[in-house]
C-alpha cells in the first residue's frame, strides 16, 4: 500500500463524536428484543435499509463469499432471508449449511453480528414471501427458498468516540 494512500484512508472520518449509549447489563436479555430495540433505533434515526444485512457463507471447499440481503423476520426458529436456492448463495447454504449475518449501521457506530447453521422453510412459507415481495405479480418461483439461521453466536457491538467500544457477545 502506498503511503499516500495510507495517509487518505487513515484521514477518513470515523463514527460521529455522539452515538447512543449502551448498557449490556441494562438490555434486553431476549437478543430478538435487543435488535428489535436497536432497529426501531435506526428507523428513527433515518438510517436507510437498516434491515439489509451482509450474509457470509461458504462453499463446499471453503470458499467464502457474501452478499447483502434482507431480514424477513425473526422467531422462534430463527432470522430469516430468502434467496433462490439455484443461485450461488442457495449453492453454498446446500453444501455448507451455516452463515453469518452482518448489520452494520454507522451512523449510530453499532453491529451485530448473528452466526449460526441455517435452516430451509417450507415451500409454502417459502412462496408465501416471494408473493409478498412489494414486485410480486403473483407469478410462482419454485426456487425461491426461504431460510432460517439459528443462532449460536450473536454479538451486539456498538461503538465509542474513545474506542473503547462495548460488545456484548451471547452464544447458546
Amino acid at each position: 500500500m502506498s503511503t499516500s494512500f495510507r495517509a487518505q484512508l487513515r484521514a477518513l472520518p470515523d463514527f460521529p463524536d455522539t452515538m447512543p449509549s449502551f448498557d449490556p447489563d441494562a438490555a434486553p436479555q431476549d437478543p430478538a428484543d435487543l435488535f428489535r430495540l436497536w432497529l426501531a433505533e435506526a428507523l428513527a434515526a433515518g438510517i436507510r435499509q437498516p434491515h439489509a444485512f451482509s450474509l457470509a457463507t461458504a462453499g463446499s471447499a471453503g470458499q467464502l463469499s457474501s452478499r447483502m440481503l434482507i431480514l424477513k423476520d425473526i422467531d422462534d426458529g430463527g432470522w430469516q432471508f430468502a434467496t433462490a436456492r439455484t443461485s450461488r448463495k442457495g449453492g453454498e447454504l446446500a453444501a455448507h449449511p451455516y452463515a453469518a449475518m452482518n448489520f452494520y449501521w454507522p451512523e449510530l457506530g453499532r453491529q451485530i453480528r448473528v452466526a449460526g447453521s441455517v435452516d430451509l422453510l417450507s415451500a409454502e412459507a417459502s412462496a408465501a414471501d416471494w408473493d409478498a415481495r412489494p414486485a410480486s405479480d403473483g407469478t410462482a418461483n419454485p426456487a425461491w427458498q426461504l431460510y432460517s439461521l439459528v443462532p449460536r453466536e450473536i454479538e451486539f457491538w456498538q461503538a465509542s468516540a474513545d474506542r473503547r467500544h462495548i460488545r456484548h457477545r451471547m452464544t447458546f
